[in-house]
């Protein structure tokens, strides 16, 4: 079952039939109700689901800080030891992909985060940007995964690399961080096999494609839920960007006009252009 947030209202889809729930439902609410898959079971079981979905989608955050995982790829780990190597960062990425404690780290306020097909951001004071695809752990506010949707989490790299200390400018900025389309709701966890897929475009043609599946990150989702909450409570729940393990190559920046798609099958497929 997925849950899209749309310009009027929350919609439940089951099984190519979209069922809206009713007018004034509070996102935050529902993704914190301790019963939220039979509720949605009993809504799809329900008449009035509608062939389509025509309105605007939204992305699924309500009052969700968006919080994110560092390194928890081997290619993050990679990566990241390459970017800051004369900055003498190499040795401590290294460490943190061994360590016990995850890198966690703030990504964006609710407000911050841009829509499907909204336009997300380079800083303009970065010469190396990139694209950073995610799988996206929905977070009730007692600490349980309730679903799982795409995440953008938009990097500049040059910006890290100078000084790891860096990382919130490198990390944070408007139009850094794009969720959605759809919130897929399940009982069981995703599974480890499942694939994550980047394409860039740039005039029209591939510029960049990359792909991995879950098995290759190093920690569990269910890991760095319980590193996350092990101090810090979040009274509507949080969103949280598991790591990524597509990075492009070191001669690729994004430029303005790029069209950025990831796509995780269960899921569905994130589509957003910068601006």
């Amino acid at each position: 079952m997925k849950l899209y947030r749309t310009s009027q209202r929350i919609v439940l889809e089951h099984e190519a039939a979209f069922f809206p729930l009713p007018e004034g439902e509070s996102w935050d609410r529902l993704i914190n109700d301790s019963r939220l898959v039979d509720r949605l079971r009993s809504i799809a079981a329900g008449s009035g689901g509608q062939p389509r979905l025509d309105e605007e989608i939204l992305a699924p955050v309500g009052g969700q800080e968006v919080w994110a995982a560092g390194v928890t790829y081997l290619r993050s780990r990679t990566a990241r030891i390459e970017e800051s190597h004369s900055a003498g960062g190499s040795a401590f990425y290294d460490a943190v992909y061994q360590a016990d404690r995850p890198e966690l780290f703030f990504k964006a306020s609710p407000w911050r985060v841009r829509a499907p097909g909204a336009p997300v951001r380079i800083r303009r004071d970065a010469r190396w940007s990139v694209p950073e695809p995610e799988l996206v752990l929905c977070i009730n506010a007692r600490g349980e995964i309730v679903g799982y949707t795409i995440g953008n989490d938009m990097s500049s790299r040059d910006i890290e690399g100078e000084n790891p200390l860096y990382l919130p400018q490198a990390k944070i900025y408007d139009g850094a961080c794009s969720i959605g389309p759809a919130l897929l709701v399940r009982e069981a966890p995703i599974a480890s096999d499942t694939a994550i897929a980047m394409s860039v475009r740039r005039d029209g043609r591939a510029v960049f494609d990359g792909r991995t599946t879950l098995a290759q990150m190093r920690r569990t989702p269910e890991e760095l839920v319980r590193w996350l909450y092990r101090e810090t409570s979040f009274p509507q729940g949080c969103l949280l960007l598991t790591g990524t393990g597509i990075v492009p190559p070191d001669d690729f920046t994004l430029a303005s006009g790029d069209e950025i798609t990831i796509d995780i099958p269960p899921i569905g497929t994130l589509i957003n252009r910068v601006e």
